[in-house]
């Protein structure tokens, strides 16, 4: 009998003891019935409207003209995800995929990525750890479809053009909280978890949050290893004018065998797909990820309509990977050429924000006033190794020697610093409420400064260039609401973003690694122009919104042939995106017990201005046009306790090259899963399956092409067990 069958035997016995349980309690003590009741709606998968929209400080979305909503700590812990991406897979217009060779998780929003790198923290840019986040830490998901670049201020890694995400840690609630977990996935990836909180003082004014998560094993794919160790301890202080809270966290990852994205290389032709769980990468590959962060933040109420807010973040980063990009050159027997890159970075970042809030009404028409700054620094040392390449085959792929010492750019042991970027802005903004505040009107400016600095880190360290831009970014807002739950929103907004920085190496079109001729250099900064309609409901505990949005961006910077150097690459930016769209999204409670998240998009991305005529009006690499979720969950109302839950993920075709000449399929994905909550010596225990790609589909998930056509392979079918106890 296989490990497998093994478990699922298990996981079958373990359920139907389970659902004994609440019968005998009932009959024995009424009283467990109430802990199973109550335990059972703590753990429904919610989603919030509403969340921190920067600026304008914690809103709900039916107050602000822009799209937001938020995932809670329920659906974080019912479904067992081990990165923020697995969170985000619940949303309709957000889909993740990899950088090239790492585990770097990249995430699309309204047809644009969204870099690990950019992911916030309480609010502030640079703060989160890089490539990968434990999910663990935080009380609530936050997605900002949308520009934002008024609202949080430049995204430091270059992305944030169609949405923010942005992560709250968890605080001590006024209950007191002792949570011990216990959890699987296959292959063999076992872990466990604890959550404590508690309040202190005669009002419960000191609070104390810790958390922590451990977990190690190979995953679904073949040979791939994860292993994860992530602690972290939230204090705060709510006073009667003043609120106080310091976060710090400790995050380690290692990622050994994983299986990266594919570069097509010159192929004419979409290799067919290996099989679910195929791994074509090589055991020698790792990536040691090592995160030291927190934040500490202020609130004081200088008056009964003015708040006066400071925050300040820092984190320590390290990381060690060697990794191995698989470049097919014949699609048809899977032939390709291996490439292994070794690279050490190290990175100092720390953040600060500040502001003040004022609240007046006067003669029936009132003002949210907002005064502030932030300032962002950031401090990137690498190097690099670039061993010889070696043959290899997508669909038999041969495991071959650690290629052995090769072309080094700069200092391995003590990387020399690559780029230092600094932040720096100040905003003001004023929302104007008229006839009982049911329509606002809201105008702000944000003047800011990004200054980059390259220096030859894989040379003599000397200083290479500075690059310094200032930037006036603007928001236009409106919202009407005619009705009680109605709210009917238009904006026009603004993003900012670095011109990124060119990378030391790029994939050619037959396949090989070659130099790039500008490496280190940062390009200038762009901007892009959102306007966006759209209106909300809400029905009770059922929430609604529909918004039509276009952005126009200067497309994102790639690696192309050098006119003037032979057999070389150069990083620069050519033509314009137009990304137009329409987003539904519904969630809550369709009836007693029945709670539903889901949603579609509608987006059509054209390449422009690219200076080939062939390629004008083409559809934009890796932006499918329709993207669909559904996420179901029913408390079945004769199984007292018990939760069944579904979602289905589907992706439609999308191009994979900018000439549009190769194109992958689309896909749909399903999932299972179920819960169930027992009274066990008087405290609620909770029991999870579930299985993640039911028919354990073979597809190709996503593509990009901005160093060469790349694609991603979706995850195989994934079982998932855990067990809570509450304490």
């Amino acid at each position: 009998m296989s490990r497998m069958t093994r478990l699922s035997h298990l996981s079958v016995i373990t359920l139907a003891a389970a659902l004994a349980t609440p019968a005998w309690a009932e009959a024995a003590d009424a009283e467990a019935n109430d802990i199973v009741v109550t335990a059972q709606a703590a753990n429904r998968t919610e989603v919030t409207r509403g969340g921190q929209l920067g600026a304008f400080g914690d809103k709900a979305a039916e107050d602000v003209p822009f799209s937001i909503k938020s995932y809670n700590s329920a659906l974080i812990l019912n479904q067992q995800p081990t990165t923020l991406g697995q969170v985000l897979e619940n949303d309709p217009s957000i889909r993740t995929t990899y950088g090239f060779g790492t585990a770097a998780e990249q995430f699309v929003i309204r047809g644009f990525t969204l870099f690990s790198d950019d992911i916030a923290l309480d609010g502030m840019y640079g703060i989160t750890p890089r490539q990968l986040v434990a999910p663990e830490l935080y009380e609530s998901v936050q997605v900002l479809n949308g520009a934002s670049a008024f609202l949080n201020g430049a995204a430091p890694g270059g992305t944030a053009i169609g949405g923010t995400v942005n992560l709250i840690p968890k605080r001590a609630g006024d209950r007191d909280l002792t949570r011990v977990t216990g959890s699987y996935i296959s292959d063999s990836h076992v872990g466990g978890s604890f959550d404590i909180a508690r309040r202190f003082g005669g009002n419960g004014e000191f609070g104390v949050r810790l958390n922590g998560a451990a977990r190690t094993g190979d995953v679904a794919i073949d040979d791939e290893f994860r292993s994860t160790y992530v602690a972290g301890i939230g204090l705060d202080y709510r006073g009667a004018d003043v609120r106080l809270s310091l976060d710090v966290a400790y995050q380690r990852y290692k990622v050994r065998h994983l299986r990266s994205k594919v570069s097509l290389g010159g192929l004419t032709s979409i290799p067919r797909v290996p099989r679910a769980s195929a791994n074509y990468n090589q055991p020698w590959t790792y990536s040691k990820l090592r995160d030291v962060f927190g934040t500490a933040k202020a609130e004081w109420d200088v008056a009964e309509n003015a708040t006066l807010y400071a925050s300040f973040g820092a984190r320590d980063g390290a990381e060690r990977s060697l990794t191995d990009g698989i470049t097919v050159t014949d699609a048809a027997t899977g032939a390709a050429t291996g490439s292994a890159l070794f690279v050490p970075a190290n990175t100092n970042n720390e953040a600060a924000q500040a502001g003040l809030r004022v609240k007046l009404a006067q003669g029936g028409v009132s003002h949210e006033i907002n005064f502030g700054g932030s300032a962002n620094w950031q401090e990137f040392r690498t190097a690099f190794e670039f061993p010889a390449g070696f043959a290899t085959n997508l669909y038999d792929t041969p495991t071959v020697p650690r290629p052995g010492p090769g072309f080094v750019g700069g200092n391995l042991s003590d990387p020399l610093v690559s780029n230092r970027t600094r932040l720096m802005s100040a905003f003001a903004s004023d929302t104007i409420g008229l006839f009982d505040d049911r329509l606002l009107i809201s105008g702000g400016l944000r003047l800011q400064q990004l200054r980059i600095r390259s220096y030859n880190a894989y040379g003599d360290g000397a200083l290479a260039s500075v690059y310094e831009t200032n930037a006036v970014t603007p928001v236009v807002g409106i919202v009407v609401k005619p009705v009680a739950g109605v709210s009917l929103f238009a904006n026009r907004v603004e993003g900012l973003t670095q011109g990124g920085i060119a990378p030391a190496t790029a994939i050619n079109t037959a396949g090989q690694t070659v130099f790039v001729t500008n490496a280190g250099q940062s390009l200038s900064a762009t901007k892009s122009t959102q306007y966006e309609v759209g209106g909300k409901l809400t029905l009770g505990r059922f929430n609604a919104s529909l918004a039509a949005f276009q952005i126009k961006q200067p497309r994102a910077a790639q690696t192309v042939p050098d006119t003037i150097t032979p057999n070389a690459y150069v990083f620069t930016r050519i033509g314009q995106q137009r990304h137009r769209g329409i987003e539904l999204s519904v969630d809550g409670e369709l009836a007693e017990g029945l709670r539903v998240i889901a949603g579609g998009s509608i987006t059509d991305a054209k390449l422009r201005r690219t200076g080939v005529a062939t390629l004008d009006g083409n559809r934009v690499p890796g932006v499918p046009k329709y993207l669909a979720n559904g996420n179901v969950e029913y408390d079945l109302p004769f199984v007292p306790g018990l939760t069944v839950t579904g979602r289905v993920v589907y992706t439609s075709k999308q191009k994979v090259n900018a000439a549009n000449t190769l194109e992958l399929n689309d896909w749909i994905r399903f999932d299972l899963g179920a819960r169930f909550v027992a009274a066990i010596a008087e405290r609620p225990v909770t029991f999870r399956v579930g299985v993640d790609n039911v028919a354990n589909r073979r597809f190709w998930t996503l593509a990009d092409d901005n160093f060469s056509p790349l694609i991603l392979q979706g995850a195989p079918r994934t079982y998932r067990a855990s067990a809570s106890i509450d304490f």
